[in-house]
């Protein structure tokens, strides 16, 4: 019996180290593994196959941005060496055989960076388990191979095709690419199935159930079948099955068929049954799927998101109420949303602060009064110094952002091209809200002075639409940076009359506390909010 395991909550870090190091995923302890790891397929086929030179790469691995190479770093060659050494023997030598043959360039970094985590992800299944893996053609070939090493190939279930997009795509040297790849994969030969259905359309109705009486439209269906089961050979109401055919049910059955009246016998007097189109559940899914595609209302402005009703059609069909659901990536999780909703327990891992905070107001909102933790958040200084201390400064910075109610700046982040901007606070201004404006935020979290006051201040006065900035540090600032903002003087609020400074110094203990800026009362909110789910008895789901 697998140990309990907490769940109904978000993991904010690195995927591999929560499920290796952390010891909070026992063996043989999740229901169901849906992921889908970023990659960004979009790039040009032949780049991502380039052979990389580290000497000259000024790229980093944010472990899971949508550009995975090597880097000069060593941080790929590090996990690649880790898993020859700790893998079981089958997929570290398809791993190997793939970087050998392939070269060291983006798509072999991918590969390397995924096998543990799918190794990992294999241990953790129960043996009832099952794994969805979201992928795209640019290395979904690739994944398979080592999925069938990790897995064993007898344990391949199917590969669905969904169509991402009824927009037609135009590619002037190929087809348009509108579909994605989902690999199902079982840990064992005995695994939660619930068969799903999809909608029969208006021409099969048309053409299959052609006949009606006062309950409504059927079909007629046959009563034998070629395979013996049981006493099949019987005499109903003076017709036989023909030569080579057996009756589908047995003789009680097929008496209380007639005493229902769904038995109708043709001019030679042979039964058929009645199947009505309302008791039809449909067609069970196959491996094509058209439906769902994400609609306006679902959008919460992450580019990969996902709709919901595909992750309900994947948690339905492979997980029972109750069951646990792990996403690793998740994005803006739309996967534990559609766990919560079907009464499902939950986990979900991502090593961005952006995204974790997302998951935790998205499901705040549409389940009024779920309180979602989130495992990792810095809830004290010693988890934000530790947090700043990590070789990638962006997720102290992107929580300090976060934290100030800001969003993070997109785009560039090599050095000097973010032009001093690490966050925005949008907010609305004028006499009748209708003007947008803006606070600039910047973070920094080593040693700091009047200096950085300063060009913050000069990055706010070159913008038009910055009415105030925000400097955050780690520590408490000195005396000469306060000095220094209080130089910057005021500016008013056309909205409320009111006068805020116009730079203001936070550190992260004021952040923690719940410090936010002074602004006017008129923020135009983080994230695109979604539907409230309608409570349903038993969906609300449990904390545990």
């Amino acid at each position: 019996m697998a140990a309990d395991i907490p769940t109904n909550l978000l993991y904010f870090g690195d995927n591999l180290t929560w499920l290796r190091e952390h010891g909070k995923f026992p063996d043989e302890s999740v229901d169901l593994v849906y992921l889908d790891p970023p990659f960004n397929s979009n790039r040009n086929y032949n780049v991502l196959f380039k052979e990389s030179d580290v000497r000259e790469s000024e790229a980093q691995i944010h472990a899971f941005e949508d550009t995975w190479s090597w880097d000069r770093e060593g941080r790929v060659d590090e996990v690649y060496n880790d898993f020859w050494m700790t893998a079981p023997e089958n997929p570290k030598k398809i791993l190997k055989a793939l970087v050998e043959s392939l070269g060291r360039n983006d798509v072999t970094a991918y590969l390397t960076m995924m096998a543990p985590r799918l190794v990992e992800l294999h241990r953790v299944l129960k043996p009832t388990g099952s794994l969805y893996l979201h992928c795209d053609p640019t290395a979904s070939h690739y994944l398979k191979l080592l999925l069938d090493a990790i897995f064993g190939a007898r344990f391949f279930r199917n590969e669905i095709i969904w169509k991402r997009t009824t927009s037609p795509k135009n590619d002037p040297r190929g087809y348009g690419r509108i579909h994605d790849t989902i690999f199902f994969y079982t840990k064992s030969a005995v695994f939660t199935w619930n068969t799903q259905y999809s909608s029969l359309s208006p021409e099969y109705v048309e053409k299959t159930f052609r006949y009606s009486d006062g309950r409504g439209r059927f079909r007629l269906n046959e009563l034998t079948a070629n395979k013996p089961g049981g006493d099949v050979s019987y005499e109903f109401h003076g017709a036989k099955p023909p030569p080579g055919r057996y009756w589908a049910y047995s003789k009680t059955n097929m008496e209380k068929f007639a005493t229902a009246g769904l038995i109708v016998f043709s001019k030679s007097g042979f039964p058929r049954v009645k199947q009505y189109l309302d008791d039809s559940p449909g067609v069970p899914l196959q491996t094509i799927w058209t439906d769902p595609v994400i609609d306006g209302r679902e959008r919460l402005g992450y580019a990969t998101q996902k709709p919901l009703a595909l992750l309900e059609r994947i948690i339905s069909a492979s997980s029972n109420p109750g069951d646990i659901v792990l996403d690793p990536f998740c994005g803006c999780g739309t996967a534990v949303h559609a766990a919560q909703k079907l009464d499902r327990r939950w986990i979900g891992i991502d090593i961005t602060p952006l995204a974790t905070n997302l998951i935790k107001t998205r499901l705040e909102d549409a389940f009024p009064g779920l309180s979602v933790p989130i495992e990792g958040w810095p809830v004290d200084m010693a988890g934000a110094v530790a947090l700043a201390a990590l070789e990638d400064k962006y997720h102290f910075q992107d929580w300090a952002v976060i934290q100030a109610g800001g969003r993070p700046a997109g785009g560039d982040r090599k050095k000097g091209a973010d032009k001093g901007i690490d966050g925005v606070i949008p907010f609305l201004d004028g006499e009748n809200q209708k003007t947008p404006m803006r606070g600039i935020i910047s973070v920094k979290a080593g040693n700091t002075g009047p200096a950085h006051i300063r060009d913050l201040a000069g990055v706010v006065a070159a913008d038009p639409d910055a009415a105030f900035g925000v400097f955050i540090c780690l520590h408490l600032p000195t005396k000469a940076m306060t000095e220094a903002a209080l130089e910057q003087g005021v500016w008013v609020s056309e909205y409320d009359g009111r006068t805020y400074p116009r730079i203001q110094v936070l550190c992260a203990k004021d952040l923690i506390d719940g410090k936010q800026p002074r602004m006017p009362a008129s923020g135009t909110g983080l994230y695109a909010k979604p539907e409230r789910e309608r409570r349903k008895e038993g969906i609300q789901g449990r904390l545990t």
